[in-house]
This record gives C-alpha cells, sequence and structure tokens, in this order.
C-alpha cells in the first residue's frame, strides 16, 4: 500500500502484505503452531486444544489453543533450586526445528540443565530454549511459532507441560537402540513418500474449495460453509439475470453478507478464479465491495458486504417506501456516476457494465449508492472496443447500437445511466405501459428540456420542493447521455463533472429516436381530436 507525501512529493510504501501465512504476526494465536505445508497452516502444540473448535472450522485461528492439563502450582514465594524437586515436576517436550516464539526474556546460563531449572523456579514459564551460554525463557502465551523452518532465528524449543499430559511416542522412545532406528528408516522413507502423495492430491481437490485468506484480501469459501451461514439458501434477497441474492450471516463476527448464487457461468475454474481475483482489487467508495467466492465443483459463488438498505427501486418505485428527497436522489446520481467513472477510467482494466438500472444500485445504512454486479461484466482491454456477444442488459435501459448489434464501448453505461437518472428524477419507470407514445417519458423530458420547463419532470411526490439548479443539470445530464449516437454522449468523467457543477451543461438536441416519437405523438394527438 503506498501513501502520498505532498511534501516530498513521492509515493511511499506503508503497508506490504505478508507473502506465506505464516509470516502474520499472531496468525495460530497463543500455543499454535504455524505450517506452510500443511492443508490447514495452524495446529495447536502437543497438551493443548483448540480454544473454538468452531472458529478454527471457520478458518479463524486468532484465539488459538488452551491446555489440556494446568501446570503444577508455585507454592508460596519458594524460588529455591530444590523447589522443583521438592514438588511435583513438571515435564518438557523438545521441539526441534522451529521459528522461535516472540517476546523472549534471555539471560546467561552456564548450561542447559542450569536454564531448565530456571523456567521450573517460575510457574509462569512457559517454555525455554537455550543456545552458546544464552537462555531464552517464554511467559504466558507463545507466539508466532512455525514448524519446520530453517530461518536465522529457529532453533529447539523446550515446551513446559504438566506431569499427567502424555508425551509423543518418539519423545519416550529416543533412547532406544539406534539399531531399531535405523531398521525403519527404509520404511518411514516410503511411507513418507506415500503420505507426500496424499497431501498433494488432497490439496489439488481441496485448494478449489479452503476457506483461506488469498493476496488482496479475499476469501475462498467452502460451499457447505456458505450453505450454513444462509441457513440452506433460505432468505432470499432477490434475482437477476446472472442469479439469485441470497442473505446470510458470517459466526466469526456476525456480520451480515449477500451471497450471489451464479447461473449460466461457463467458464473453467482457473479463468473464473483470475476474474474474480481481478475484480478483488477493485476498490470504491460507490461500488459494492467482493469479500469472497466458491468456486467448488460446478458451484460458482460470489460474496458481498449486505447493503441494509436494499436496492434502489425499492425506494423508488414502491408505493409503500418512503420517498427519497431530491437532497438524497442527487446524492445518489452523483455517487453511481463515480463509480461508473471510476470502472471505466481508473481500473487497470476497462470494466464496462452492461447491465446499469435501479436494481444494480444498492444503498448502505446512510443511502450512499454502490454499483453493483460491476464483477459480472466482461473485463475489456484499455482500449474497450470490442463487441460483446455474451452480455445481458435490461430492456428500457440498452443502447441503441448494442440493440442493433454494433460494437458496445462505455458510451453503453452512459445510456444506461441517463435513462436511470431519469426515473430518479420522475419517480417512475421510464418503460411504464401507456395508450400512447405521448407518456413516454424520455420523450417528454428532452422537450422541457428545450423549452426550459423541467419543473414539471420532477417527481410528484416531492411536491415541487428541489434544488431547481441541481434539478435542470440532472435533466440535461440524462437527455445528453440517451443521444442515440454514443460520440455525442459524455464520458461518466464528464458525467460526474457536470454533476459537480464544474462544468458547464449545454442544452441538449432533442435525439432522432425521440424526435421520431414525439411526431408520432402529434400525429396521434391530431387523430384523436378528430
Amino acid at each position: 500500500m503506498l501513501k502520498w507525501v505532498e511534501a516530498v512529493r513521492v509515493w511511499t510504501q506503508i503497508y506490504v502484505a505478508p507473502e506465506a501465512q505464516c509470516q502474520v504476526t499472531a496468525f495460530c494465536g497463543p500455543f499454535g503452531i504455524c505450517n506452510e505445508q500443511r492443508l490447514k497452516h495452524c495446529s495447536c502444540l502437543v497438551g493443548f486444544s483448540e480454544r473454538s473448535p468452531k472458529d478454527w472450522d471457520l478458518g479463524d485461528f486468532s484465539g488459538g489453543c488452551t491446555r489440556n492439563t494446568p501446570l503444577q502450582q508455585c507454592a508460596g514465594a519458594n524460588t529455591s533450586a530444590n523447589y522443583a524437586l521438592e514438588q511435583q515436576q513438571d515435564k518438557f517436550l523438545q521441539i526441534s526445528s522451529v521459528r522461535l516464539p516472540t517476546y523472549a526474556q534471555q539471560f546467561q546460563a552456564g548450561n542447559v540443565d542450569e536454564c531448565k531449572q530456571a523456567c521450573l523456579n517460575n510457574c509462569s514459564c512457559t517454555a525455554y530454549s537455550y543456545g552458546t551460554t544464552t537462555c531464552s525463557l517464554w511467559y504466558g502465551g507463545l507466539l508466532n511459532l512455525q514448524d519446520q523452518y530453517d530461518g536465522a532465528d529457529g532453533g529447539t524449543l523446550h515446551l513446559r507441560l504438566a506431569t499427567s499430559d502424555e508425551l509423543p511416542s518418539h519423545h519416550h522412545n529416543k533412547q532406544r537402540v539406534p539399531g531399531i532406528i535405523a531398521g525403519g528408516v527404509l520404511a518411514a522413507f516410503f511411507v513418507c513418500a506415500l503420505v507426500i502423495w496424499v497431501l498433494v492430491m488432497t490439496w489439488r481437490r481441496r485448494e478449489r474449495s479452503c476457506w483461506v485468506l488469498e493476496k488482496g484480501a479475499l476469501v475462498v469459501f467452502r460451499y457447505n460453509d456458505l450453505k450454513r451461514v444462509t441457513k440452506n439458501f433460505s432468505d432470499k434477497l432477490g434475482a437477476g439475470s446472472f442469479g439469485s441474492v441470497f442473505k446470510g450471516v458470517l459466526p466469526a463476527d456476525s456480520s451480515a453478507i449477500a451471497v450471489k448464487k451464479l447461473q449460466g457461468i461457463r467458464q473453467g475454474e482457473k479463468q473464473f478464479r483470475a476474474e474474480v481475483s481481478t475484480l478483488g482489487k477493485i476498490q470504491h467508495v460507490n461500488l459494492v465491495p467482493l469479500r469472497g467466492f466458491c468456486a467448488e465443483g460446478t458451484q460458482r459463488l460470489l460474496v458481498f458486504d449486505y447493503m441494509p438498505n436494499g436496492s434502489l427501486d425499492s425506494h423508488m418505485f414502491h408505493s409503500n417506501a418512503k420517498v427519497l428527497d431530491w437532497s438524497t436522489r442527487y446524492q445518489i446520481a452523483l455517487g453511481i456516476a463515480r463509480g461508473l467513472a471510476y470502472l471505466h477510467e481508473k481500473c487497470q482494466e476497462c470494466i464496462i457494465h452492461c447491465d446499469i438500472k435501479p436494481e444494480n444500485i444498492l444503498l448502505d445504512s446512510v443511502f450512499n449508492p454502490k454499483v453493483a454486479d460491476f464483477g459480472l461484466a466482461k473485463l475489456l482491454g484499455r482500449e474497450c472496443s470490442h463487441v460483446l456477444t455474451s452480455m445481458r442488459g435490461t430492456i428500457g435501459y440498452l443502447a441503441p447500437e448494442w440493440i442493433s448489434g454494433l460494437a458496445i464501448t462505455p458510451k453503453a453505461d452512459v445510456y444506461s445511466f441517463g435513462m436511470m437518472l431519469l426515473e430518479i428524477i420522475s419517480g417512475k419507470r421510464n418503460t411504464e405501459k401507456s395508450e400512447s407514445w405521448v407518456d413516454y417519458f424520455p420523450a417528454k423530458a428532452a422537450i422541457q428540456v428545450r423549452e426550459g420547463m423541467v419543473d414539471c419532470l420532477l417527481d410528484g411526490r416531492l411536491q415541487g420542493d428541489a434544488n431547481m439548479d441541481e434539478l435542470n443539470i440532472a435533466c440535461r445530464v440524462a437527455c445528453w447521455c440517451i443521444q442515440d449516437t454514443e460520440s455525442e454522449r459524455p464520458t461518466m468523467g464528464m458525467v460526474v463533472l457536470m454533476l459537480e457543477g464544474l462544468m458547464e451543461v449545454s442544452i441538449p438536441p432533442i435525439s432522432a429516436f425521440l424526435q421520431d416519437i414525439v411526431v408520432h405523438s402529434g400525429e396521434e394527438s391530431l387523430a384523436s381530436s378528430d
């Protein structure tokens, strides 16, 4: 992560994501040990058990492990060297080739026995390590242990256990005849080879479904986990052209999520993961953030933050919904424009949404707009001039060139935005059924904008309570966006500047399509008067 330092006018690196999970501080929690080679990176030390098995099943190991048996308690303030001999002495388990825990207290000791005795004399001591006259003692929980480690901060750890704790069999048998051990080396070699083969095969199968953090903070969910947190996909929030959306709650932090079950996705898993990984890096205040995904077998699911105020259409077109005031509507329109401008102009690859409509605009707890489903649009190269043959739009919001089968550019989203902006202004659908073309709102809007009478276009439920300058700007911007020729439409970046009042908005012409409707409407009016 980079931060711009204005004083020296340079980018300064302030954060670098760890390359490996075991490098994350306290990743496995107290008394947990990390191993990059295992499918499940974290495990508990001998004599310890998972503090919260439920959290561990969900991939959260930060709670660490707890002792199975308490250590021998100290008796009074006795700190003499004979103390351990007078009491039922705790024992130590030797763990080799580990990255030693952090926060050790060190002192000079003559030999390993002196170091061991120093640990036994303090009931808070949980482990020790000795090397070249230096004794390291640890008190309390052991953090950042890593197994099979050969780094500079590695060594041999002696873990303190209760007398009744059962040590691994190799600890008891380490004094046995070397010939017996040597005789098992060959067998152990073949066993290890078999285990490695099984692990590799298991990893390849489970790699698709593990619940782990990937680079970019995306979470890979197991299908059964999502099935559980959504209560078997019982709470349906809605459905669209790409699939249905269900509400769920993550048990780790009780946060609400929206799970979209994709339908008709024919991509292979590798391509799907690659595109999702790219989309996961896209972050903007006016885009719904992608939290993770599932690619297990034929299942393809996306996981997003849950938006408590639902979609824009539920507040605009439902009779029982609270009427949004003009200020809220204008800020929603501006936020949507900013989100689309980011997708078109600021991403590494230009992203065309292809299905801008009120149903795909979600509102957070304070009615900030978030563009949804942008991750389902096809990623294009920087030229943004390819023909899309597999995208799906919604009738009433489709640009003329799309309907005609011509090349699709970001200007198709501009057209859809303009049609939606008219609906935000009027509070009703542009495509509502009527007896004649006279009531087609975009045509009416184009005429009134030319005549400077935009107040009659405002949602009647607002009773004229709106900023007339903003209303005039919004109406003009909408009519510019729905021009027949894409070259006459502004970019979304220009739309943002217009709505912010930083770019003058001239009176737009009436498009040829709307002119035909106006003429047709006039003929209908004359015919009805006759």
